[in-house]
């Protein structure tokens, strides 16, 4: 398209020369024709171009929404897997998946990039590139950005070293790590990323709810990790949570900011991340949340806080539902039965039979 742009230009400066009498000169008459030919063509090829970019434009917003399913179902499978279920968290396929696509999507954006510099040297009449460019490019800009804020992903929810402590329960005091990735592997060495995390950035309105403060540092810069484990990564590791007191003193005060219609074992917390994404020109902040947790202050509340894990995500569709036990629903028994036997299963090898389920089920029901 260049080359056939560069030919147009040239014959038309050095041939193309209105004046008195010209257009009787019948070898200006055949130049003009051919200088018009040129130009036919070169419309042609441009709409033709445009017509392929809205064409890949189509494919890749349906191959988009089928990798928004593929991720959707690995949510679903890591809320399980921190449940004990037995399946699979790999994020490799994912991760191949998204990458390839968020290079195609950036290469189509150079191209419009190198489109729209073409119009600048050369336009003419009904210029197809004149309206057709901007919109492609605010379309493959809202592809792009839908891409990398749905690639952002927690890939480690928040759990204590300890292999023998269930995720998404803490305790005050002790250390902790959680971890993000970037499924688009697509970085510029040269420019530094920094994460952030922050604790309950929109905390409910609960009488009593506790705020906690994150203790070391609370940003990171993106790494790009190494080997068949690597990606693009923000790993938080030894973390420690610390309780706001308030400042209350006199008769009649709380005493403490744990008391009020929550127990201890039913607030749901949350860490939010979030990423100063920039490639090729592209900047954007991306954000994504960890599951709810529960954070105890010691060990006899474990079980407690297990159980609000537990009940949270058999009945809640909101992962951010952070005032969920100011009023839980019932569990149908199937649910509870599924999830008991995967606790089972995750520390014995084998999960719960059906004999086994129906002896639980009258001794809690009758």
């Amino acid at each position: 398209l260049e080359d056939l742009q560069d030919a147009f230009d040239f014959c038309y400066k050095v041939h193309f020369q209105p004046g008195e009498g010209r257009n009787r000169d019948p070898e200006h008459t055949r130049r003009l024709q051919a200088l018009q030919a040129k130009l036919q063509r070169l419309d042609q090829q441009r709409r033709e171009m445009l017509a392929q970019m809205q064409q890949l434009l189509g494919r890749s917003e349906t191959l988009r929404e089928l990798l928004q399913e593929q991720l959707e179902g690995w949510r679903e499978r890591q809320r399980r897997w921190c449940l004990g279920a037995p399946t699979s968290t790999d994020l490799s396929p994912l991760e191949t998946w998204f990458t390839e696509l968020g290079q195609g999507l950036f290469q189509l954006r150079k191209l419009l990039q190198a489109l729209g510099d073409l119009q600048k040297k050369v336009t003419y009449e009904r210029d197809p590139l004149v309206g057709e460019v901007p919109l492609l490019e605010q379309r493959l800009q809202e592809q792009l950005t839908h891409l990398l804020k749905s690639a952002f992903v927690v890939e480690q929810q928040p759990s204590t070293p300890n292999p023998f402590k269930r995720p998404l329960v803490l305790r005050t005091g002790s250390k902790f790590s959680a971890r993000a990735r970037l499924l688009v592997r697509l970085h510029d060495r040269n420019h530094h990323m920094e994460a952030k995390i922050r604790m309950d950035r929109d905390p409910p309105k609960i009488q009593g709810f506790r705020k906690f403060n994150i203790l070391t540092s609370s940003s990171k810069t993106l790494l790009a990790g190494d080997g068949p484990q690597g990606g693009l990564i923000c790993d938080f590791q030894y973390l420690t949570l610390k309780e706001q007191k308030e400042s209350r003193s006199g008769k009649g005060s709380r005493g403490t900011a744990s008391e009020g219609p929550l127990a201890v074992t039913e607030e749901l917390h949350l860490i939010t991340f979030t990423l100063a994404y920039a490639y090729c020109e592209l900047e954007l902040e991306l954000e994504t949340s960890t599951l709810p947790f529960v954070i105890i202050s010691n060990n006899n509340q474990f079980s407690s806080a297990w159980a609000s894990v537990l009940w949270f995500n058999m009945l809640s569709s909101d992962p951010k539902a952070q005032h969920f036990f100011s009023a839980p629903p019932p569990a149908p028994w199937p649910s509870l039965a599924e999830v008991l036997s995967w606790q089972f299963e995750s520390v014995a090898g084998r999960g719960l039979s059906k004999d086994h389920l129906l002896m639980m089920a009258e001794k809690l029901f009758g």
